[in-house]
């Protein structure tokens, strides 16, 4: 029988025995333990590259949707929804400068709005916003470009549909505009958030100013925002039928994000049952910055005591919960629901009124 010497060495992918032989006869083999642990990482890793990519697809593909809606139906009839492309719109028409046009606007006040945000936000806010904020700008130019007679015999030029004496937009035809111009942004809006992602725009500038002012919550302030838009608008197009019909569009919008990705609630709640509830609750505490409740359970078949974690989310964190349950424990037991009101810290403020 040959002579033999065993070498074991380590690295970051586990560790291996090399058993060489006087014959110069080498074979390898891994070590159970530490393979597995290594076997695992990478496909924890894996599957958190392809959630990843998922994720951003979703944010690209709602970014794009975004902008179709926003291009079509909304930027050629001027209707000022609210929002970063509604005050485009209305400083392209108090500006009337050839080269800066809505598209160019756009871009411009994104970007800024996204530095701000990355300023009095943070890094992991701006990230959100990313890839939205390069995609949704490139995408609306895009699609803008197409409204002319010459691409695909003008099928979307819907301008067209309006000629009338004087020239002046069909209230009929622009309604039906802002109708599905206000579906398509919603279900963009909607789909972004599904990927993790946020559409950005004014709302930071509600979430910065609502970190400062406390007594005000940062939804009510994104609605005055908005509004100061749309009077802006107003005085500035100074066609009361077209602010109206960007008003219903802006509420069209808020309709579909909410029955597209919410049903009728805004927050979650979630169950987890897990063997490896310690290393999720602190994920949930330290990542998603949310509070949780662990309560002790046991199971109604096997008899056999178990910790379940209950934690309330927004939507806009949904995608990182998900993700967060998935690189930790693919198989821990997790149900989510839709709350239809949650009071408390870090939510709404209790408004009980006292009866007589």
């Amino acid at each position: 029988m040959s002579s033999k010497k065993t070498v074991l060495t380590k690295s970051r992918f586990g560790c291996k025995i090399y058993t060489i032989y006087f014959d110069c006869t080498v074979i390898l083999s891994p070590c159970g333990d530490e393979m597995e642990i290594a076997m695992n990482k990478l496909f924890n890793y894996r599957e958190s590259l392809i959630g990843a990519l998922k994720n951003g697809g979703l944010v690209i593909l709602g970014s794009i949707i975004l902008a179709f809606g926003v291009a079509v139906f909304i930027v050629p009839f001027d209707l000022v929804t609210g929002g970063i492309s509604g005050l485009s719109i209305a400083l392209a028409a108090a500006i009337p400068v050839e080269f800066l046009t809505v598209d160019v606007w756009v871009t411009v006040i994104t970007w800024i709005v996204f530095f701000v945000g990355l300023i009095f936000l943070g890094k992991a806010f701006a990230l959100k916003t990313l890839i939205s904020t390069i995609v949704y700008p490139i995408a609306l130019s895009s699609f803008m470009r197409m409204l002319t007679p010459d691409f695909l015999g003008g099928i979307f030029d819907l301008t067209k549909y309006t000629a009338s004496e004087g020239g002046e937009a069909n209230i009929a035809v622009a309604l039906i505009c802002g109708i599905f111009g206000g579906t398509l942004v919603g279900t963009g809006c909607a789909v972004t958030f599904r990927g993790g992602g946020s559409t950005g725009g004014l709302d930071v500038i509600a979430l910065i100013a609502a970190k400062y002012i406390k007594s005000v919550k940062s939804s009510v302030l994104v609605f005055i925002f908005d509004a100061a838009v749309v009077i802006t608008g107003l005085f500035v197009m100074k066609n009361i039928i077209m602010c109206l019909i960007g008003i219903a569009s802006a509420f069209v919008v808020a309709l579909v994000i909410d029955k597209v990705f919410l049903g009728e609630s805004k927050a979650f709640i979630a169950h987890i049952v897990s063997d490896k509830y310690e290393e999720i609750n602190d994920a949930i505490i330290n990542r998603l910055e949310r509070g949780s409740t662990i309560i002790n359970a046991t199971g109604g078949y096997s008899g056999s005591e178990k910790r379940m974690i209950m934690v309330s989310f927004t939507m806009s964190q949904y995608a990182a919960f998900l993700a967060i349950i998935s690189s930790i424990d693919r198989n821990a037991f997790v149900t989510i629901h839709r709350a239809h009101e949650i009071e408390g810290e870090g939510w709404t403020k209790y408004d009980v009124k006292k009866k007589k």
